[in-house]
């Protein structure tokens, strides 16, 4: 098989793989083999496109062209990459988790929340491998139509009011901000091809640029820049899979990686010079806002949503960075922060599990009870306060020696504020959970570690944020090549 066939069997297979939930749907046990197969074979074949990419090449096909010089198109470049790892390979591991949480919880509908989790991720692989702003922006909507289902799986009140927010500010900042940043840039530019140092004309008036660029910033509602972020804590109404899917392996990161990429490939770095100002001011302000809100928050999902609203916008503010290093950084930090936030999402949901408690404050002694889930969100949690031996570390150095090149003050101190706020809302839950006695309730209601399968995954996902620590390189040559000159 040629790359350009993989990049086709990458996509069709959660597809069938969706068809096939559907048709085992009534047999648990074979729907949920039927899934793991599915994720399984699906990062063997991104595994395939690795070393092409890394050598340089960019495989790419066409699936069809509706309009003459608008096909729909996909290419595989070393952002798209990157994404594509993350989703593929964390698909594997969010499987098991599912298959604890969603038995371990009774969860009703389970045959249309895995099937709809399966088409999500054939839709950020859509997303990853989108070779033109076209063919992005139909995936882009095509994630939030898939996902809303799960958000509003309970189908509760709160759910759907959860999920009408979530479906309202996603589709309207796209429709409103995103297709006519996408229409303006064909006319301009007489492509919406992704290219090397930008696509757009050299003679736009400053001003035009600055209103392009806040059009894709905030027209990218995913990546959850203040003001429009609230979707993403009004989605915690989903179960914790679904929180994971929304927080690490798919929907967030489609929003920030497609930040990058059309700061990169749209614009091109040399040609956004003085026109971004702005974009770290805002930027800077939704890490310390949200880190605020996190830090006052008793539910644990809320401050873990807060959190991502936060982690988010350090890859956008790298990003407005123009700087090599910071540009690497954000890069980098798509992939730390998936792993560190899954890991704290599942330990959540473990919690929630074994225990029924939903507070931080409900959390006294619970490490003596659950030592493999608090020694992992443990974990996650130095990773997104930046702390080695976690994955954050290194996109953190990155990004701090950007804004350093890039003579960056203000940058500097939101990194330095956000790092002391990030440990003020996660060492304190760690500290509860190991150095509190246990609480006159625990001890009333003796439980253990949640089902194996949620332990199992939230540890190999804590191993996973170590192990980019010590062993970067594979995303680090891929970031890399996002800064050197074609």
């Amino acid at each position: 098989m040629t790359a350009a066939d993989f990049i086709l069997v990458a996509l069709a297979l959660p597809l069938l793989g969706g068809l096939g939930i559907v048709l085992a749907g009534k047999q648990p046990n074979l729907r949920e083999g039927v899934t793991l197969t599915t994720a399984a074979l699906l990062f063997y074949c991104v595994l395939q496109l690795l070393d092409p990419v890394l050598a340089g090449q960019h495989p790419a096909v066409t699936l069809l062209e509706p309009l003459p010089g608008l096909p729909v198109a996909f290419s595989v470049e070393p952002l798209g990459m990157i994404f594509a790892l993350i989703a593929s390979g964390l698909w594997i591991v969010n499987s098991v988790y599912s298959i604890g949480y969603m038995r371990g919880n009774g969860e009703a509908n389970q045959t249309r929340f895995y099937l709809c989790f399966a088409l999500a991720i054939s839709a950020a692989l859509a997303i990853a491998f989108a070779a033109n702003l076209l063919t992005l922006f139909l995936f882009y909507e095509v994630l939030t139509l898939i996902t809303y289902p799960l958000v509003t799986h309970a189908g509760s009140d709160k759910a759907k009011n959860g999920g009408r927010v979530y479906l309202a500010i996603l589709m309207g900042t796209s429709v409103l901000f995103l297709l006519p940043a996408v229409i303006f840039t064909w006319h301009a530019a007489g492509t919406t091809e992704f290219r090397a140092g930008g696509i757009l004309p050299a003679d736009l008036a400053p001003a035009t640029v600055c209103l392009l660029l806040a059009l894709f910033m905030f027209g990218i509602g995913k990546a959850a820049l203040m003001p429009f972020h609230r979707w993403l804590p009004a989605a915690m109404v989903a179960p914790t899979p679904v929180s994971a899917l929304l927080h690490a392996v798919a929907v967030v990161k489609a929003g920030v990686f497609s930040v990058l990429k059309v700061i990169i490939y749209v614009f091109g770095l040399e040609a956004l010079a003085g026109a971004t100002g702005w974009l770290v001011a805002i930027a800077g302000f939704t890490i310390v806002a949200a880190s605020i809100v996190a830090l006052s928050a008793d539910n644990l999902k809320r401050r873990l949503a807060y959190s991502t609203v936060s982690q988010l916008s350090y890859v956008v503010l790298a990003a407005a960075l123009l700087a090599p290093l910071s540009v690497i950084g954000a890069a980098l930090h798509i992939a730390a922060h998936a792993f560190g936030k899954i890991t704290l999402f599942f330990a959540a949901g473990s919690i929630y599990t074994a225990a029924h408690k939903t507070e931080v404050s409900q959390l006294d002694g619970i490490g003596r009870r659950m030592p493999w889930t608090m020694v992992a969100f443990g974990v996650g949690a130095l990773s997104m306060i930046g702390l080695p031996p976690a994955a954050g570390f290194v996109s953190k150095w990155y990004l701090v020696s950007g804004a350093f090149a890039a003579q960056h003050w203000l940058a500097l101190a939101v990194v330095l504020a956000s790092t002391l706020l990030n440990a003020g809302y996660f060492l304190p839950i760690v500290y509860r959970a190991f150095f509190r006695p246990l609480s006159a309730d625990a001890e009333a209601h003796p439980h253990g570690e949640a089902p194996w399968p949620i332990v199992v995954a939230l540890s190999l996902t804590a191993a996973g944020t170590v192990a980019l620590f010590f062993f970067p390189d594979v995303p680090l040559a891929l970031a890399r090549q996002l800064v050197v000159a074609p």
